[in-house]
């Protein structure tokens, strides 16, 4: 019989608590609170785009870095920061945010180096961790008496060793919904300066701010552009998580290696939504704030029915998440909770536990999008009372 047993570093990542909590829901009819994708459309205009460059014939390899005139609007709009990239050698497209951390770390680090990475973390971190064959460290973020989750400093220093190559770093947030602060910016912008670190920085909710926050790249810090690789995507800003278009923006050196390693992975992807994205970045920055006010009047709707039906609610500055804690509806273990609720109640959540790799710290959380119609929300929270 010829070997086919799975390599032992990926052996771990053989199936998604995504893909477990949708055929829960899709099973029991439940309504899925669990993965992060909206149920509307976004702006029209881009729509259209999409459907013009199909008819117009956009329907074959696009150039390796990515359409022209997608890098010339990345490069307008990053320039809101104050960052500037050259959009012929510090921009190159890929097939979403998930595919240019990827192809970051098979690019950037080898076996014997090590990754810091905060938890909890998405999902695909540690995988692309594991595939470039180099290890993760990883770093909690502290649950503070206001019930935000914030940065350790002590902690990040303490995770730095001789092997540390790089810096993985998450804002807006997913899953816990923190907008990291200036300050903590800087905390970590001081580490990667000291010890001479790589980051790498997902920002794909950067539009999804609430409460009058402002996002800040970690690389529009002082000596940080020359270091930091920063990826962010339209799925988020622009609902078309299933177009796929993400970029990483950087140093010229760092996305020449960055490049060598993605075009042995997809290549190119998304012709022809590559000038609907463009599109959509140089005109449609006004559908961005009304999606913007919308998802934070969801965030309320969703945190105050988690709240009367008896959850902890914890404070969420951006993203698509708000997490609520099982305990006082005299829950212990959110992945428990999380199984038998599509059944119980007909609602689908994620629990927080599996996005770290120290669980118990973490197993009285379960998160709950509510990048939902109003409506969807509404009939989650009613069945979400019955827990009470």
């Amino acid at each position: 019989m010829p070997r086919t047993t799975l390599v032992p570093r990926l052996q771990p990542f053989t199936s998604t608590i995504f893909a477990e909590m949708t055929a829960l829901a899709v099973s029991t009819g439940a309504v899925n609170l669990g993965q992060g994708f909206p149920d509307t459309d976004g702006p029209a205009s881009m729509l259209t785009a999409a459907q013009e460059a199909i008819a117009s014939g956009v329907n074959q390899y696009p150039p390796g870095p990515g359409r022209p005139e997608l890098r010339a609007a990345i490069a307008a709009q990053r320039s809101r920061y104050g960052t500037h990239f050259d959009p012929d050698t510090e921009i190159l497209v890929t097939v979403g945010a998930t595919e240019a951390i990827a192809a970051s770390l098979l690019a950037l680090v080898d076996r014997g180096d090590e990754v810091i990475m905060f938890e909890p973390y998405y999902d695909s971190y540690a995988a692309s961790v594991a595939m470039a064959g180099a290890t993760r460290r990883v770093v909690s973020l502290a649950e503070e008496p206001s019930g935000r989750f914030g940065l350790d400093v002590d902690a990040l220093r303490a995770a730095v060793t001789p092997a540390t190559k790089a810096i993985l770093v998450n804002t807006p947030h997913n899953p816990t919904g923190t907008v990291l602060t200036p300050a903590e910016l800087s905390e970590i912008a001081a580490v990667c300066i000291e010890h001479d670190l790589l980051a790498i920085t997902d920002e794909v909710y950067e539009d999804l701010l609430f409460d009058g926050l402002s996002h800040v790249p970690l690389g529009s810090l002082p000596d940080m552009a020359s270091r930091t690789l920063t990826i962010s995507s339209a799925g988020k800003s622009f609902n078309c998580t299933g177009w796929k278009i993400g970029w990483v923006c950087g140093p010229a050196p760092l996305v020449a290696a960055v490049r060598s390693a993605k075009q042995f992975l997809t290549f190119v992807g998304g012709a022809p939504f590559q000038p609907a994205v463009a599109h959509a970045l140089n005109h449609e920055g006004e559908w961005v704030k009304s999606l913007r006010d919308s998802l934070a009047d969801k965030r309320d709707r969703l945190s105050a029915g988690l709240a009367e039906a008896g959850f902890g609610v914890r404070p969420t500055a951006g993203t698509y998440f708000v997490c609520a804690d099982v305990r006082p509806l005299g829950f212990t273990d959110g992945l428990e909770l999380c199984r038998e609720l599509p059944g119980r109640i007909g609602v689908a959540g994620v629990p927080v536990q599996v996005f770290t790799d120290n669980p118990d710290r973490w197993r009285h959380l379960v998160r709950f999008a509510f990048c939902k119609k109003d409506e969807i929300l509404d009939e989650a929270i009613e069945r979400l009372h019955k827990l009470g």
